[in-house]
């Protein structure tokens, strides 16, 4: 560990505890190990798009169809991880944490990534209310209301960023140290043995994995951090979020890569449609419908969150099911009452196919989906439910949902890209829009179907007009207007709404499709 980090980042409140001297060798020591096998991962997906781009299509890996035959299992599960029926996400922020972690759910993933606009602020803000939060002895005062843990509290896990995202802030031999290895070496080296005497864990979700071969690189981080006596062995647990469509034909094998950490595997189903947008975007057979349109109910979706289920329970690692997005509608009974509905026909959906838990944005939502699952999962999980009745084939995973692009569909994309991304860039990553906690994700599949849809002859409203970028662009000052008018003349000109239309602009604008927005994004903030 005798590689020094430059730190360009400053400013941040107490930044030297959270980035002290044995700290930043930690980091250092990750990103000299693992920062050439990160680069080779991000060169192999541009390799994966070529070749999907010149027609060859995902299947199942015929060089390790013996992992998917033979019988083996992952290891133990943590008793603070054994019932994980309802789960809260939402970002490090501390009012945050303190809500989160009180809500009455099992678990609350802390979120680095989607959730999070990462400024060098929020990044070391965050890991100090983590170590905070870890040791309990987190508060916050706001509007002369106090908030602190309650006696009893959800389980933590934390999100650290994607494979694809830097920290610009910190440089090794010049070059930006992955954002990952920041979120994750500074959370384990500030909390991993305070977790231990606590009888917890350092407990991580890992996003946005394309393949077992990156599966296996954070395999190998663990390891390492073991090697480093910065934890304990197998005292690392692991979750992976399958929010790409890559990921849902090698789910066995990164089951496999991780055997020794992982507990489950999330269906993130925003991000997955993203995904699935994203890696067919040359093919104007792939166009998607309205998002509305684009619901857990539809074929390829259903068909990968029962592959979850199936996989995961004949490995003995639990299957937690999507977000629940909606947010409490306070003003009006009649549309809470609808969203409602929604949640409980949507968590109903997913305990009867056999989910070990699932995810809410709100603390309101909570009860709700608790209810549910303490109604029809009896006990801490199902994985008595093998799913053997399931089948799924590479047909099924890449069936494509047919419906209607309309204009209030067109809108709303482009009202949703503009909404997120001014609070993104206003450092706001985690927003309610439209009574729906929205986060990257969101933002994501609303500028890519703006994308598919006009560059591709098949983007074509229900009533015959087809989406150009003249459209686009007309429809963009339209929709600004609205939110000027909405938000006031004030706040507008205050805001970075300008700034976003230029981005969601350039995003849509361009012949090939930008892999994230927040990459384009990241360079915009400090």
């Amino acid at each position: 560990m005798n590689q020094r980090l430059e730190i360009l980042g400053f400013g941040a409140p107490d930044q030297d505890e959270i980035l002290s001297e044995e700290a930043g060798a930690f980091i250092a020591a990750l990103t000299a190990k693992f920062r050439p096998r990160v680069d080779a991962a991000l060169a192999a997906r541009a390799e994966r798009q070529t070749a999907i781009n010149n027609g060859v299509m995902p299947d199942f890996l015929a060089e390790t169809q013996s992992i998917r035959e033979s019988d083996w299992h992952v290891g133990e599960i943590p008793v603070d991880l054994s019932d994980r029926r309802v789960e809260i996400t939402g970002p490090t922020d501390r009012k945050m944490i303190i809500n989160a972690l009180n809500s009455g759910a099992k678990v609350f993933m802390a979120d680095c990534e989607d959730s999070l606009t990462p400024t060098w602020t929020n990044v070391i803000q965050g890991q100090l209310n983590l170590r905070d939060a870890v040791r309990r002895d987190i508060a916050h005062e706001s509007n002369g209301k106090y908030y602190a843990l309650n006696a009893d509290t959800a389980t933590l896990i934390v999100r650290p960023r994607g494979w694809h995202l830097v920290e610009k802030h910190l440089l090794l031999d010049g070059v930006a140290v992955p954002g990952a290895l920041v979120d994750f070496g500074l959370y384990l080296w500030h909390n991993a043995a305070e977790l231990k005497k606590r009888d917890s864990g350092p407990y991580f979700y890992l996003p946005k994995l394309e393949s077992h071969v990156e599966a296996r690189l954070w395999n190998d981080v663990f390891c390492f951090a073991e090697e480093q006596g910065v934890v304990g062995t197998h005292e690392i647990k692991a979750t992976v979020l399958i929010e790409t469509i890559l990921a849902a034909f090698e789910i066995d094998e990164i089951l496999y890569e991780l055997r020794d950490y992982i507990v489950g595997m999330n269906c993130g189903r925003w991000d997955y449609i993203f995904s699935f947008i994203k890696k067919f975007s040359r093919f104007p057979e792939f166009v998607l419908p309205d998002r509305s349109e684009v619901t857990m109910d539809t074929h390829f979706l259903r068909s990968y969150s029962k592959l979850v289920i199936k996989t995961c329970h004949r490995r003995g690692a639990y299957a937690i099911g999507g977000m629940a997005a909606q947010i409490p509608i306070k003003n009006d009974p009649d549309a809470n009452e609808l969203a409602i509905a929604r949640v409980r026909a949507d968590k109903e959906r997913e305990v009867a196919d056999g989910h070990d838990g699932t995810w809410v944005a709100h603390p309101g939502l909570v009860p709700v989906a608790m209810e549910i699952f303490d109604a029809y999962m009896r006990g801490s999980n199902q994985l008595e439910r093998k799913r053997e009745d399931v089948h799924v084939k590479a047909a099924d995973l890449l069936q494509v949902v047919k419906g209607k692009i309309t204009d209030v569909g067109l809108r709303n994309n482009i009202s949703v890209s503009l909404q997120y991304l001014a609070a993104w860039l206003d450092g706001n990553g985690c927003v309610p829009i439209n009574n729906l906690m929205e986060d990257a994700a969101t933002a994501e599949i609303s500028r890519a179907q703006l994308w598919q849809w006009i560059h591709h002859a098949t983007g074509v409203l229900d009533e015959g007009i087809n989406i150009t970028y003249e459209l686009f662009r007309t429809l963009l000052r339209e929709e600004m207007d609205k939110i000027r008018d909405q938000v006031g003349e004030g706040a507008f000109d205050a805001g970075q709404y300008r700034r976003a239309a230029k981005l969601l602009d350039q995003l849509v604008e361009e012949d090939d499709f930008a892999e994230f927005l927040t990459l384009i994004a990241y360079q915009e903030i400090d």
